[in-house]
């Protein structure tokens, strides 16, 4: 059966080919439908994908292109098996085999219908996993929103503080945070570590890019970028306790623990989403009350303007994100919640969404214990040193 409809797409194809040689072997220019790229455990392997039809199809990118290349008219083409590679390879030639896979699904009807190829998945059958397993580097923008510049001022506090921000913005604050460990994919946990009781969300754009870079000019800043997925910043605002370096601050505590990295669901190729600066609206929702939510015009330092910025520090890599930064309406905001917590507590479901790309769903649960032959080296719980 198989081989008949091979059989069948294969004399279709060559009566194509005599009528219109040149179309048949020009590599596709452009894709007939936008899609979207992630990394999904289908039968429990890590595979990457693509995206497709508003989110509700997922399509094994290797398997589809071993069933194109079964069709004499398509090259032999390697794919990827990470997302760094395919993002390394996208602008090399592999962005055209992809726009050929998805203009042949479409052309042949290979995403209608109930009995689905073999390649191709309904969106609730496979994990979603974090796109990037893993970044080299995490780059986060702090305080890089007025609103958020300001957490639980009054309109005239916000008002004095944009203007004086306005006049005085300065360069921006990056800080990195770790990726393997933090780093999580849709639906999975947030944990808060034991005793760590100041939890807080952040919902942000992260900017993946997809060419090596260093002193990468804001004028040439999106000719870096391969495209765009949304994330969370969650940070422990428990701070460390008295005694030895003191200082109350510390960014290792406060970014650097397990789960705190969300990223996903899929990461949305630039040409699909446009300028970010215009487009840009975040949200995030905890137990359906939403808590933040922000447009581009809030931002302090613009896009292009935080990678100049990060690439005059550090050389950009493929598969490197860059995270923009949030709003108001952190924990630090006192947000009105069912709780009456400022901060995460256990059990809640938080929701980031960024309009055109997708939505991160998380559960909070808190560690329980610890080992209990801990010296007393380890973080201690908030409590210990905090009312």
């Amino acid at each position: 059966m198989k081989r008949k409809a091979l059989y069948g797409l294969t004399l279709g194809a060559a009566l194509t080919l005599a009528a219109s040689p040149p179309d048949v072997f020009a590599q596709a220019m452009e894709s007939v439908e936008p899609f979207k790229v992630g990394t999904f455990a289908i039968n429990d392997v890590p595979t990457v994908g693509l995206v497709l039809r508003n989110d509700q199809l997922i399509v094994d990118l290797a398997a589809a292109n071993r069933a194109l290349e079964l069709l004499p008219q398509y090259a032999s083409m390697n794919m990827p098996d990470n997302m760094i590679g395919l993002i390394e390879q996208y602008e090399y030639g592999l962005k055209y085999r992809i726009y050929e896979l998805v203009n042949w699904m479409v052309e042949e009807d290979l995403l209608e219908g109930r009995e689905l190829r073999s390649f191709v998945h309904p969106v609730e059958s496979v994990d979603i996993m974090a796109p990037i397993q893993y970044p080299s580097k995490i780059m986060n923008a702090a305080v890089n929103f007025y609103t958020h510049a300001c957490e639980g001022c009054n309109d005239d506090e916000l008002a004095s503080r944009i203007r004086e921000r306005q006049e005085n913005r300065g360069v921006p604050y990056l800080f990195l945070k770790p990726t393997r460990g933090a780093v999580i994919g849709d639906g999975d946990d947030i944990i808060m570590p034991f005793g760590r009781d100041r939890i807080e969300w952040e919902v942000e754009m992260a900017i993946v890019f997809g060419r090596t870079g260093k002193y990468v000019s804001a004028t040439r800043a999106y000719d870096h970028v391969f495209g765009y997925m949304v994330a969370m910043d969650i940070s422990d605002r428990g701070g460390r306790p008295p005694g030895g370096y003191g200082v109350t601050s510390d960014w290792f505590v406060g970014k650097g623990h397990d789960t705190f990295a969300p990223q996903g669901p899929w990461i949305v190729p630039k040409e699909f989403f446009g300028d970010p600066m215009e487009r840009l609206h975040q949200t995030l929702v905890i137990d359906g009350v939403t808590v933040q939510e922000a447009k581009a015009g809030d931002m302090i330092h613009n896009i292009p303007e935080l990678i100049e910025y990060a690439s005059s520090l550090i050389t950009l890599f493929p598969g490197d994100v860059l995270q923009s930064g949030t709003s108001g309406g952190t924990g630090a905001g006192r947000v009105e919640r069912a709780s009456g917590s400022g901060y995460l507590i256990d059990g809640e479901t938080i929701s980031a969404s960024i309009e055109g790309i997708g939505t991160l769903t998380h559960t909070v649960r808190v560690e329980q214990s610890v080992p209990a032959d801990l010296s007393g080296s380890q973080l201690p719980p908030v409590s210990t040193y905090r009312d």
